[in-house]
């Protein structure tokens, strides 16, 4: 019998044959014109950098253009009031800020009593006088139905 074999299980000095020692690769070697040009390196990915530039100028250029027309603050609303609304219009009356000599492109809306929207209207409102910096307007809005509550939603620089 094979005394590796019935060796104790702990006795760690003993093994079934000799030792391998580690043998290293070398590149393959194929015949000349067979397989076509093998390639060396790695290439740039030139492409996919210019698209990957091009979304970002992209996301750059639209989030100006958002914050232009969304972001700024200068143009704060402020309902004053409203008329008697009839069964066709309500009249709200408001209040803007603007830079000097500004106008503003304001959204109203009138609602019912249960809160749905009965009517919107966009306007554009502008300074009296080239100093002015608050604006007071007094615009009708059209509704379906009699509306109880007018709503300056939001005001940007007119365009």
């Amino acid at each position: 019998m094979d005394p590796a074999i019935l060796a104790d299980p702990t006795d760690k000095k003993r093994t079934r044959g000799g030792q391998v020692s580690e043998t290293h690769t070398t590149n393959p070697v194929f015949p000349p014109g067979r397989y076509g040009h093998r390639r060396e390196g790695r290439r740039r990915p030139v492409v996919p950098i210019l698209i990957l530039m091009l979304v970002v100028a992209a996301s750059v250029l639209i989030s100006l253009k958002l914050y232009q027309r969304y972001g700024q603050t200068d143009y704060q609303p402020q309902i004053v009031g409203w008329q008697d609304p009839t069964d066709t219009t309500m009249t709200i009356k408001f209040t803007v800020q603007v830079p000097a000599g500004g106008k503003a492109e304001c959204v109203l809306r009138a609602r019912d009593y249960g809160g749905n929207e009965v009517g919107r209207r966009t306007v554009v409102v502008k300074a009296a006088d080239a100093g002015a910096t608050t604006i007071e307007a007094e615009e009708p809005v059209t509704t379906s139905k009699r509306g109880s509550v007018g709503d300056v939603l939001s005001c940007q620089p007119a365009g």
